[in-house]
């Protein structure tokens, strides 16, 4: 297809953005940003009103920028397209309603939920296990086909309830080719006739996104593979408008670790946050979640894993998409994480530390000395939060010890720690470092006869709390000789 590429994400704001949404989001991000001049264009399709939530657009469009989106047309930028709202492109969707109606390929139907419901049941009844409002059912109901032309048109004239149904020939093979998926074909008897204009006179998503995608001169329809068995139906608009549907490519899903769709359901039992919101809440660092959801799907067909934003777009192309869904591996996403927190400034960790806690003594901490508990601590934890939650003991002392750890505290154990503190309660500041606590505490194990384990575990319970952490000897360096035999005396006191 030649000329500027142009693609599309049509959100709809029905509830926050799905992760596998923001995933849609960044495939096209990535296939305009591949091409030459391509643009990315945001349209909020908010045609049903019914289920709109206040606040989901707004959330749409602080995740596309929290993840270093550019978006080149959409509700906030203009553009040459718009409006880009489909709730006010409403009387557009009519007049082509009307032109499919006029053509022979679109109805009127008059049905009530009652008689939609009678006939369901009657199908049902019949042997039917899936009844439909399609080719043969539509010679039994009230709609323009079997009602008479007067009637019909004293029913409009009069305003009484009405749908646009499309008109699905009864036999007949629709065929498209799919950029992912190669050459796939629908047969039309297992379609029904659906609605494209409601009565409110808002469109379904069907009608809707084939006119914007026209008018909008969209030249890629990228999206999830729950769309595939829908696009016979845009492709038969398309030849009923005399249009050139767009190139389209369906998206593999994305899977639960146990198997099947990774629903919400499935993903609160997994652990995994289902919306893009909850990452920005959780402190997730947006670089790792890209690049993770990048390779949800797609590879670049080598080994190389990490990769900016702007190097994706330079890598992406639709045909290494793969067609089989996707395992969504949440420790994977933390070794993501873990790496690009690593690859960050330790300054700016403070200041971001800084703002995420509402704690007056870590946020009153000179710069220097959190720069170095955010420096001992990068390698041990895998979000910025958890230099909060981890890094307690830099800045308190324990006011309880972990029951886990504490099954290392044996008998023993405050003998060696007495005959640790003796000898280092006489060093003066010059000696406090960690190559010597560390080669005191070697001295001690070797006096006692016992592993090192016997006496490092024992220490590190008593001045952090916990049995896990960074390197304990830097660590005692940088919390001082006083709050170290402190909290030494601390535990000898409240530990058996």
């Amino acid at each position: 297809m030649k000329g500027t590429v142009r693609v599309r994400f049509a959100p709809s704001p029905t509830g926050f953005l799905h992760i596998g949404g923001l995933r849609t989001a960044l495939y096209n991000y990535l296939y305009a940003r591949s091409q030459s001049n391509g643009k990315f264009i945001l349209r909020i399709e908010d045609t049903d009103q019914k289920r709109t939530i206040e606040g989901a657009e707004d959330d749409i469009m602080k995740s596309l920028r929290w993840c270093g989106f550019r978006i080149d047309e959409g509700p906030e930028q203009g553009g040459d397209f718009g409006p880009y709202r489909q709730s006010e492109r409403k009387d557009l969707y009519m007049e082509y309603g009307e032109k499919l109606v006029e053509s022979g390929h679109a109805y009127y139907a008059f049905d009530t939920e009652e008689e939609l419901t009678e006939m369901r049941e009657r199908l049902e009844k019949s042997g039917n296990p899936s009844p439909k409002y399609d080719s043969i059912t539509r010679q039994s109901m009230k709609n323009s086909l079997t009602l008479p032309s007067d009637e019909v048109e004293k029913k409009l004239n009069r305003g009484d309830e009405f749908v646009i149904r499309l008109k699905v020939p009864r036999r007949e093979t629709v065929r498209f080719e799919d950029e992912i998926r190669g050459h796939v074909s629908f047969e039309t008897k297992g379609l029904d006739d659906q609605v494209l204009l409601k009565s409110d006179g808002m469109p379904t998503y069907h009608l809707a996104n084939v006119v914007d995608d026209h008018l909008m001169e969209i030249t890629h329809v990228i999206r999830g593979e729950e769309w595939l068995s829908s696009t016979p139906k845009h492709i038969l608009l398309y030849q009923y408008f005399d249009w050139d549907p767009p190139v389209m490519a369906h998206l593999p899903l994305i899977m639960s670790p146990t198997g099947g769709k990774l629903s919400k359901r499935k993903a609160e039992e997994e652990g995994i946050p289902v919306n893009t919101k909850s990452y920005i809440q959780q402190h997730y660092e947006p670089e790792a979640l890209v690049n993770f959801l990048a390779y949800l799907g797609w590879s670049p067909g080598d080994d190389s894993e990490i990769h900016s934003l702007d190097e994706l777009c330079r890598l992406f192309t639709l045909e290494r998409v793969s067609k089989g869904g996707a395992v969504f591996n949440h420790k994977k996403l933390l070794w993501y994480n873990e790496h690009y927190l690593r690859e960050k400034p330790n300054l700016s960790l403070v200041n971001r530390i800084r703002k995420i806690t509402d704690d007056k003594i870590i946020q009153d901490a000179e710069d220097e000395y959190l720069q170095k508990v955010v420096d001992l601590m990068k390698e041990r934890v895998s979000k910025i939060d958890e230099f909060i939650s981890y890094g307690r003991f830099f800045f308190y002392d324990p006011e309880e010890y972990d029951e886990k750890a504490l099954k290392k505290w044996k008998e023993d154990s405050p003998d060696l720690i007495r005959a640790y503190r003796d000898d280092i309660a006489g060093f003066d500041k010059g000696q406090f470092k960690a190559d010597k606590l560390k080669s005191t505490l070697q001295k001690v194990i070797d006096d006692k006869g016992v592993g090192f384990g016997k006496l490092m575990m024992p220490l590190r319970i008593a001045t952090t709390g916990m049995g896990f952490g960074p390197d304990l000897f830097p660590a005692l360096e940088l919390l001082g000789k006083e709050t170290v035999l402190r909290r030494i005396d601390n535990a000898l006191n409240r530990l058996p």
